[in-house]
């Protein structure tokens, strides 16, 4: 605010331009009635994550997926995985963290970490998801012993940023937190390997860290409802969701357009692949 102050006080920013934006701002307000209702229904409050909300938003998650990779080669596509299998290996941070998923503007500003509102986590999805008879273990940062001998069908490794709002968002380096690069490439180096991404916007993922994984999803920030992922991932439904922006290679591309002569991104703008 107070840079906005200064432009306008030194003639940047014309005031006409910031009537114009208040002018649309009260449009709306009025359009939707704000000033004669200002406030909710509170009758309303007990339908609130009803089971018809959480249906809803578990469709919006899996419609909103983008399958990034589907194996190493197109001949043997890696998904959708099996439900009958002896042993899955699950790591990484954000695959039991509901704050992780729902990302900032959730209960509070920036965000939190934990069970900080009800949902199911994507853990909690790929339990309920799998055979009674499958072993799924969880280790945020398993170690190279444990995954050699651990005797796993496959893994499910799940990355991404932590929660924020505005710019205590803003980084110079969109590598993945918590050495996610590194997590991938242990696992991954010894096990048949999906990554699933939970994050606001593309983040760098090394050409030599996606040549070692099998499968990569792009989830963005899915909130409550981690089934919409599993829904997916072992084949109720298809992936349909395509990137709304380019997913670059490295910061070093950034601002990248398509359609730029030197346009060389890691995933185009409308990308996005199907299993069936």
């Amino acid at each position: 605010m107070e840079d906005l102050v200064f432009l306008i006080e030194n003639g940047e920013i014309p005031m006409s331009r910031i009537d114009d934006a208040v002018e649309r701002i009260l449009r709306v307000k009025f359009i939707s009635g704000v000033f004669e209702h200002p406030f909710s229904d509170p009758s309303l409050l007990d339908i609130v994550g009803c089971k018809e909300h959480r249906l809803l938003a578990r469709e919006a998650v899996r419609k909103s997926l983008v399958l990034l990779k589907n194996g190493k080669d197109q001949i043997e596509p890696f998904l959708p995985l099996a439900r009958n299998v002896k042993r899955i290996l699950v790591a990484g941070k954000h695959a039991d963290d509901i704050g992780y998923q729902c990302g900032g503007w959730t209960i509070e500003w920036h965000g939190n970490s934990g069970k900080i509102t009800p949902g199911t986590s994507i853990l909690e999805a790929i339990h309920e998801s799998v055979s009674v008879e499958t072993e799924v273990v969880y280790e945020e940062c398993p170690t190279e012993a444990m995954i050699e001998t651990g005797d796993f069908s496959y893994s499910i490794v799940v990355v991404g940023e932590v929660p924020y709002a505005e710019d205590a968002g803003d980084r110079t380096d969109l590598s993945i937190p918590f050495n996610g690069s590194d997590l991938i490439a242990r696992v991954a180096n010894k096990i048949r390997t999906v990554v699933i991404v939970i994050s606001g916007r593309p983040l760098v993922i090394e050409s030599q860290v996606l040549e070692k994984l099998d499968a990569l999803v792009a989830a963005w920030l899915p909130g409550t409802e981690g089934m919409g992922i599993t829904d997916c991932l072992f084949g109720d439904h298809d992936f349909v969701g395509t990137l709304p922006v380019t997913w670059f290679r490295s910061v070093d591309q950034l601002p990248t357009h398509a359609g730029d002569a030197n346009y060389d991104p890691l995933f185009p703008v409308g990308y996005g692949l199907k299993m069936f």
